[in-house]
């Protein structure tokens, strides 16, 4: 049977293929086997960069985020009813203690003041007359003491109209800023309602709450810095220090007092107090040399007399733009700057200088 010529071509196509790999295969069996370099053993522990790194004696300071507070705030109220028919003070006014902030219509209350005074001048003639005639033997002592006890009383309907009149001017108690007034002239106060609210801004708190961990180390009277969102640094000392720990949060309330004569600095500004909390030996640290062993501590490894790395937990203290003070160590170290991730505690290793 004659075959098609596209069958008879590809059939000649199959049979060049079949050729090209069975001669390949022919060529790489005679071919002489390529030895394969073997790998060449690591030369020596491996190298390290590292830096004696010094102890000095240094301040400790804890640091807490908090804001500034008033040290007062009263919300002054009324003692008695009227209707407000001045109001000497704006708010936001600094006001010395005294000085009137709302100020009530009188009404009546002189005129019931006058009538007290008049009332105690009559017991008092009508006392004397007693007195008189029971030295004549025309008054008997029981007489003199009923007069003497009208007397009293109205005294002390005099003293009550007097008060009574004092409580219609709404004063400062204390020496401070009138922070916000809540009425104005024409407006009826009753008993316990709002005048206005005083603050004392100076001297000022700046208040916080410490950490569990940190609380044993505050002390009243310490020294502290408070550096305020505006950039001042104010200087003060540690006033309060809570006994008791919040339940929520369980850190520990405290104050710091600072002096603000010229009251530039408000309440409720955001601000980081800095508390000395003694001194002691600490080293500094590059940041980048922490890190954390197989427990989950954080620390930083350094090379030992042999030649040999260890790896000590450390606590930070401080940071700054040079790095970070931590404690933990003793005497001067050889710390590792370069490799500290890639070796292990007791492993030898050659030590290069720091670049």
């Amino acid at each position: 049977m004659r075959l098609k010529p596209q069958y008879l071509f590809v059939i000649v196509v199959a049979g060049l293929v079949a050729l090209y790999f069975i001669a390949r295969s022919l060529m790489s069996l005679g071919a002489p086997a390529t030895a394969h370099p073997k790998a060449k053993p690591p030369s020596g522990p491996p190298s390290v960069q590292a830096r004696l790194i010094p102890e000095v004696e240094r301040r400790y300071d804890v640091v807490v985020r908090g804001r500034t507070q008033a040290t007062r705030a009263v919300v002054v109220r009324s003692e008695t009813s009227g209707v407000v028919a001045q109001a000497p003070v704006l708010q936001g006014t600094y006001v010395r203690q005294g000085q009137v902030l709302c100020r009530l219509a009188v009404d009546a209350r002189q005129a019931a003041l006058d009538q007290a005074h008049a009332a105690e001048k009559s017991a008092e003639l009508a006392q004397q007359q007693n007195e008189q005639l029971a030295a004549k033997g025309f008054r008997s002592p029981t007489q003199v003491l009923q007069g003497q006890a009208n007397l009293d009383a109205s005294r002390a309907a005099v003293r009550q109209a007097e008060i009574a009149l004092a409580q219609v001017n709404l004063k400062a108690p204390f020496t401070g800023v009138f922070d916000h007034r809540d009425a104005e002239i024409g407006a009826f106060l009753g008993p316990g309602q709002p005048c206005g609210t005083m603050i004392e801004i100076d001297p000022l708190l700046v208040v916080g709450d410490v950490p569990e961990t940190q609380a044993a180390k505050m002390k009243v009277g310490a020294l502290a810095t408070a550096k305020l969102v505006s950039g001042q640094t104010l200087s003060g000392r540690i006033r309060y220090v809570s006994r008791d720990a919040d339940p929520q949060t369980r850190t520990y309330h405290l104050e710091m007092t600072l002096p603000n004569p010229r009251l530039d600095v408000r309440s409720g500004l955001s601000a980081e107090m800095h508390i000395g909390a003694g001194s002691g030996p600490a080293h500094l640290v590059p940041v980048s040399s922490l890190v954390l062993d197989s427990a989950g501590r954080q620390g930083v490894r350094y090379v030992v007399g042999d030649g040999r790395v260890a790896f000590a937990p450390v606590n930070v203290i401080e940071e700054t733009h040079d790095g970070v003070w931590v404690t933990g160590l003793s005497g001067p170290v050889q710390l590792i700057t370069v490799g500290q991730s890639y070796v292990a505690d007791g492993q030898k290793v050659r030590v290069a200088a720091a670049q």
